[in-house]
């Protein structure tokens, strides 16, 4: 059997990481879960036994787990009726959005008879276990902002009433042209132009 999901939720990578993660709390909101047990916890492994009931048959397994907060966390089988049994979470934040969740799992079910019993809730917790989770956060976690809030307008500043009131100034006076003062000398006359004397032209001498 594989499954393979992914879903997009308002909430922070870090905040469905603790969610699934914290194995203890799996009784509250996974169907047919009965029973959780932490066995080991540390930064980087994290163990439990968990224990579920479906149509009166009792089945559990045990794990311990690689993981990476808040990117990724590896299940792997210690003991359960598996041949192989393979689970993998990884989380991609957005921003402000939230975060992305893929849940892949695969598995062989084991060939005794309990195991087989056991195979169809097998089949039905793995099919709704990411519909748990989601649903879970809805409940319990607070979602990230959808969008960065717009940046402030422009601060225009408001003009006073004495400014709106007060009479506009006036124009700067036009340059005037230098005037001459009473000690200066006055200036040269240019000289009148001289005539020259007319002469009168000699007459015609007539001969008889």
């Amino acid at each position: 059997m594989e499954i393979k999901r992914a879903v997009l939720v308002p909430f922070s990578a870090e905040a469905m990481f603790d969610l699934i993660e914290q194995a203890e709390h799996y009784p509250e909101f996974l169907p047919w879960c009965v029973g959780s047990t932490i066995l080991e916890r540390s930064d980087e492994w994290v163990a439990a036994r968990i224990d579920f009931r479906y149509l009166g048959v009792r089945f559990g397994f045990q794990t311990r787990n690689a993981k990476r907060r808040p990117a990724s966390m590896q299940v792997g089988l210690v003991e359960g009726p598996f041949r192989r049994f393979q689970v993998e979470w990884k989380l991609v934040p957005l921003g402000t959005i939230g975060c992305k969740v893929s849940f892949e799992m695969g598995y062989e079910i084991s060939d005794g008879l309990l195991d087989k019993v056991a195979a169809k809730g097998v089949e039905m917790v793995s099919r709704s276990m990411l519909d748990a989770f989601v649903k879970r956060a809805e409940q319990t976690l607070t979602p990230s902002a959808m969008a960065a809030p717009p940046p402030p307008p422009p601060t225009v500043p408001t003009p006073s009433p004495s400014t709106l009131l007060a009479p506009e100034p006036p124009p700067p006076p036009l340059p005037l042209a230098p005037q001459p003062s009473a000690d200066a000398a006055p200036a040269a006359k240019a000289p009148a132009p001289v005539l020259a004397p007319e002469t009168e032209a000699p007459l015609p001498e007539y001969k008889a």
